[in-house]
């Protein structure tokens, strides 16, 4: 448990420090850490930050069918509201099923997200390389958020490359 004020002085300490990215998600703390940076931009007016939210993680199970443009758009909507933003600078699939990365329908409901003007970019988050690569095969995917270590080096030997050829930015 951290309460808002120790949250808020951490924010404040980063964007001092030069930081202006920031990376949330929806199902941290139900809204909470996507409401706090709402405040950190209120506060901070003026300043640009950007932010990364991720939807997905709210299906009670994670099923392919679950990532629906029903669901996308509810889970965008929130966010939205949650960040005070009319458009979210990158939207990440959250950890998906990873049959959701065969599902080209999926990734077209993020492109008419992203006509409509609700976000900005959209990439996605993945617990394997293997995922990666095959994130990566749709045309508009952006960013990759991969686990990359001292223990975990596989995504420098097999994706880094193939990200960097795709234009594709990686968060580690």
């Amino acid at each position: 448990q951290v309460d808002d004020e120790t949250s808020m002085r951490a924010l404040h300490a980063a964007v001092d420090a030069g930081v202006n990215f920031v990376d949330t998600a929806d199902v941290y703390g139900d809204g909470r850490s996507e409401r706090l940076v709402a405040r950190l931009r209120r506060e901070r007016k003026g300043e640009r930050i950007f932010v990364a939210t991720k939807a997905g993680r709210r299906l009670p199970r994670q099923t392919p069918d679950g990532y629906t443009r029903e669901n996308l758009a509810g889970w965008l909507d929130r966010s939205l509201k949650n960040l005070e933003m009319d458009a979210v600078d990158l939207l990440q699939l959250h950890c998906p099923h990873p049959a959701v990365y065969d599902r080209p329908e999926v990734f077209g409901i993020l492109d008419d997200l992203q006509r409509a003007g609700k976000l900005r970019h959209y990439g996605v988050s993945v617990e394997t390389v293997d995922e990666a690569v095959r994130a990566i095969r749709h045309p508009n995917v952006q960013s990759v958020q991969i686990i990359f270590n001292m223990f975990r080096r596989k995504p420098a030997e097999s994706f880094f490359a193939l990200a960097r050829e795709r234009g594709v930015g990686i968060l580690a």
